[in-house]
């Protein structure tokens, strides 16, 4: 009678088959073998990561460049009237920037459709405001000034941190996050807020117009700008900060300072801190992690 003795060469690694071995069995010298460090890690280099950040850059710059507006609202440096007619203005260009965008990727029958659509939404908006303007300007008259700037704050800080960064490459697509329709929300909350502390219905008018150009409309041109060609977003996010920085200079030097530094950090230092810590990634992956299903 002869019993035949298994050696480890025999042993496999599947369930379903009745071994000699005990389940927890693990071949000498083989358990390091299937070691795979940083598998997933893809390293980054310095300059593409600059252009990711543009788009950070760019609503950053917005921000500051409504909130400088705002002040000249309130302190009647700039008329609420002209502040209209810019908003009409920067619409239009920013319009016709679309159609050359459209022109290249999109067929005729949906421009069409587009256009179409972005005639009423634009109307609907314009009466909208109208209407809701001597309600907005009395909105939080019961309210002080310093729970204004606070909760504005909040909100901008939240509308910062939910935008959505990311590029669009198709016209049709549209921005269905839910972080982004609630950054939206936040700062259009935030502009309702600041402009019900104005004094007049057309300064409130002017304000509520620009809020809806500036963090409902732009943010669409900026993903398509962003999907089109690394000059054009270079080129934008460098005019976008240079007119954020030269609106606040006449506000606060101390505010110029500290939002010229932010801007510089978030676009070239930032992405530098990445490709340097890129160093330390260490992810060890082995036969002890779950299986991970590839799904066609």
């Amino acid at each position: 009678m002869t019993v035949l003795v298994q050696t480890p060469k025999d042993w496999t690694k599947i369930l379903w088959k009745r071994q000699s071995f005990q389940d927890n069995y693990i071949p000498p010298a083989s358990f390091l073998s299937s070691l795979r460090r940083n598998s997933n890690f893809k390293p980054q280099t310095y300059w593409p990561l600059v252009l990711l950040s543009c788009a950070i850059t760019q609503h950053i710059s917005t921000i500051f460049i409504f909130l400088s507006i705002f002040v000249w609202i309130q302190q009647s440096k700039l008329d609420p009237r002209t502040m209209v007619w810019i908003t009409g203005g920067s619409s239009l260009v920013g319009y016709a920037i679309w159609e050359v965008l459209d022109s290249i990727s999109v067929k005729t029958s949906e421009r069409y459709a587009n256009r179409l659509k972005a005639l009423k939404s634009s109307i609907l908006i314009f009466l909208a405001l109208m209407s809701l303007t001597p309600v907005l300007r009395t909105l939080t008259a019961a309210t002080s000034s310093d729970s204004i700037w606070a909760l504005t704050s909040i909100l901008f800080i939240l509308n910062t941190l939910l935008a959505d960064y990311s590029a669009l490459k198709n016209a049709g697509q549209v921005q269905g996050r839910l972080t982004s329709v609630l950054s939206m929300n936040a700062a259009m909350s935030a502009s309702i807020v600041l402009a019900s502390r104005l004094t007049a219905d057309i300064a409130v008018f002017a304000l509520i117009l620009f809020s809806v150009q500036v963090f409902t409309l732009y943010p669409f041109l900026r993903h398509r700008l962003k999907a089109s060609s690394t000059i054009i977003q270079g080129t934008t996010t460098m005019l976008l900060s240079i007119l954020a920085v030269a609106l606040t200079a006449s506000l606060s030097w101390t505010i110029t300072f500290l939002l010229s530094i932010g801007l510089l950090l978030i676009t070239f230092l930032a992405p530098a801190f990445l490709v340097w810590a890129q160093k330390y990634k260490n992810e060890i992956r082995g036969p002890w992690d779950v299986a991970v299903p590839k799904v066609n």
